[in-house]
């Protein structure tokens, strides 16, 4: 019984910022990595950003500089802040983490995603 919720996205112009979050909740013993994809219409759901519990970090290439990748264990929650959006950015963001339930069973879980839309 373990859930993802997302939340930060809306519509912004191009050269603006968004902030997302996902919190995870349930019968967590404890998670490891954690990471941000995004699907645009007609498209592939891509990997965006990825961190591990210990804090490292890998960025799809379209996104190097622009967008960070962190997380709060405490919290169980990780964010993805979007600086410099261009309307390539378009897409519905879905959160992904590799979770621990109490039962020690480890599966990936998806949030329900959310959508940001970039206006030229």
């Amino acid at each position: 019984q373990v859930q993802l919720v997302e939340s930060g996205g809306g519509l912004v112009q191009a050269g603006g910022s968004l902030r997302l979050s996902c919190a995870a909740s349930g019968s967590i013993f404890s998670i490891n990595g954690m990471g941000w994809y995004r699907q645009a219409p007609g498209k592939q759901r891509e990997l965006v950003a990825a961190i591990t519990s210990g804090g490292s970090t890998n960025y799809a290439d379209s996104v190097k500089g622009r967008f960070t990748i962190s997380r709060d264990n405490a919290k169980n929650t990780v964010y993805l802040q979007m600086n410099s959006l261009k309307p390539e950015d378009t897409a519905v963001y879905y959160c992904n983490a590799n979770i621990m339930d109490v039962r020690f069973i480890r599966l990936a879980y998806w949030g329900q995603g959310t959508q940001v839309t970039v206006s030229s």
